[in-house]
């Protein structure tokens, strides 16, 4: 049906519900990607949207059926959050009041929510205190990412920083080391110590960490691949890392106990 919201994608779709949505602001609009070239209502969405202060790309037709999931969009589709982001300094106070080394995750540019979804559970599960996402180009806190947390956005609080490199220096700022995933180059994860405060970087779906954002790491792991694949995808590597991270503490622990 024409104009339908699309909660289960995360999207809302059509010149109407768009228009609502952000007229009436009841619900947080992330992005607003609209027709290339589009005129009349576009226009005005474009125009809300900015005084908003919502994020608008522009995009062909194709590329906005698959955004929505459907090719009835009329031009516009809009990706909604629906989890509220944490302060930076919040979850950076969080290992404190813990008594805890540090671990926290920052994703450059994650694309896919199941990624980003998947990532929540394995942050729950291993105990890490908070996640920072960069505010543009990389999916956010939507209803796909939601469901596919199965609840772990309850408990594992997301910072949302319009530059990443600009938190992850904030973040070796107080004495935690930031270490980035990439498929080659970087040292075993298992040969490395892990077990001080660390922030672990993980790159986007395509293209890896940027440039910049590598070279803001203290250090860069690659997880050892005897299989014909080149690489894992972005959450089954941040699993492996997080869990080796736990893995390294706990036997610290034994030993020291």
């Amino acid at each position: 049906m024409k104009g339908d919201a699309r909660p289960e994608d995360g999207t809302l779709c059509g010149r109407h519900p768009v228009l609502e949505l952000l007229r009436r602001g009841s619900r947080r609009a992330e992005e607003v990607a609209v027709l290339a070239g589009g005129r009349g209502p576009l226009q005005e969405i474009v125009a809300l949207a900015r005084r908003a202060g919502v994020r608008v790309s522009f995009r062909t037709r194709d590329q906005l059926t698959a955004m929505g999931g459907s090719p009835d969009h009329q031009g516009v589709v809009a990706r909604v959050a629906q989890a509220e982001y944490a302060d930076i300094d919040d979850i950076l106070s969080i290992p404190g009041q813990r008594g805890e080394p540090a671990l926290f995750l920052a994703l450059d540019q994650v694309q896919d929510p199941r990624n980003l979804g998947a990532l929540l559970r394995t942050a729950d599960a291993l105990g890490v205190h908070g996640v920072v996402v960069p505010r543009h180009h990389a999916v956010g806190l939507t209803d796909a990412a939601a469901r596919v947390a199965m609840g772990a956005l309850e408990f594992v609080r997301v910072a949302r920083e319009a530059n990443l490199v600009n938190a992850l220096e904030l973040i070796k700022k107080k004495g935690i080391w930031v270490y980035g995933a990439v498929p080659s180059g970087g040292a075993a994860p298992w040969a490395t110590d892990l077990t001080g405060p660390v922030c672990l970087v993980l790159g986007s779906e395509g293209e890896g960490l940027r440039p910049l954002v590598q070279r803001t790491c203290d250090g860069l792991l690659t997880i050892p691949m005897t299989g014909h694949l080149g690489s894992l995808n972005v959450g089954a590597a941040g699993a492996v890392l997080c869990y080796e991270i736990v893995r390294q503490r706990a036997l610290k622990s034994q030993k020291s106990s």
